[in-house]
């Protein structure tokens, strides 16, 4: 099991979606939040919402991880307000779509820092905090994007790649240390995720809510697993690569990922 009550918990990409999911889900546990976006106005109306609704505590703190420093701007801030991180939801990313060549390098180049980038620093920055009480968390938001190449996606297939090889391993690292460790991956989510991205060709599958993806990793994170993919149909999905060869993958997902026009 995992505790959250009175403890602390700091989520990036906070303002929507599957981050705003998980705020939702720890204040009703009794969590204290840290709320973590570039979105001033919805992360102030989330926290008094969350604050009045469940008497819990939450810190605000506007910030563009994607930039270089941020994540000692993040740790420098989380101090100041002499709070201790618990339980670390590294959420942010983002997604590009299209031909690689086709498709901004400076948007990508932002899609690394992100995704992979910010998600490491950040990682490193808390986990003092994490292993302090032997009774600390980290979600690192992976995807089902992580087990097969993916193209027109290329970049964000590789960076989930990594996010989930990064938090397999510190699970092991972790489990005998008080530490659970788990990777998030969930497949398509009814989220503006695709707004983003500007092509719903990149959506695979049904849609799954954010609230059904955070009961998954949360209940998966009590138990101890190193992974999660949320909902049976992406599990199924997420098996091709296993018994069939990575070019016959590669081309399966090649047909279904392919521009429309």
């Amino acid at each position: 099991m995992f505790n959250y009550s009175n403890k602390t918990a700091l989520i990036t990409g906070a303002s929507s979606g599957i981050g705003e999911a998980f705020a939702h889900s720890l204040a009703a546990k009794k969590c204290n939040l840290i709320l973590v976006a570039r979105n001033q106005v919805k992360l102030n109306a989330l926290a008094a919402e969350l604050s009045a609704a469940y008497k819990i505590k939450a810190t605000v703190i506007v910030l563009d991880l994607s930039t270089s420093g941020a994540s000692q701007a993040l740790l420098h801030e989380v101090q100041k307000h002499h709070l201790k991180v618990d339980l670390l939801i590294n959420n942010a990313g983002f997604a590009t779509y299209g031909y690689f060549e086709q498709v901004s390098a400076e948007r990508q180049h932002e899609e690394v820092m992100l995704n992979v980038a910010a998600l490491v620093d950040i990682t490193h920055a808390f986990m003092p905090d994490l292993l302090r009480n032997r009774d600390g968390g980290l979600i690192n938001v992976s995807s089902t994007a992580a087990f097969q190449p993916d193209p027109y996606m290329a970049v964000y297939g590789a960076s989930k790649a990594f996010v989930l090889s990064f938090s397999e391993a510190l699970w092991a690292e972790n489990r005998k240390r008080g530490l659970k460790v788990l990777a998030l991956c969930p497949g398509a989510t009814d989220t503006s995720f695709f707004d983003i991205v500007g092509s719903n060709e990149a959506s695979v599958g049904s849609r799954q809510t954010p609230e059904a993806v955070v009961t998954n990793a949360l209940r998966a994170l009590e138990q101890g697993r190193s992974h999660i993919i949320s909902g049976r149909q992406n599990y199924l999905v997420a098996q091709v690569s296993r018994f069939f060869s990575r070019h016959f993958t590669l081309g399966i997902v090649e047909r279904t990922l392919r521009p429309r026009n």
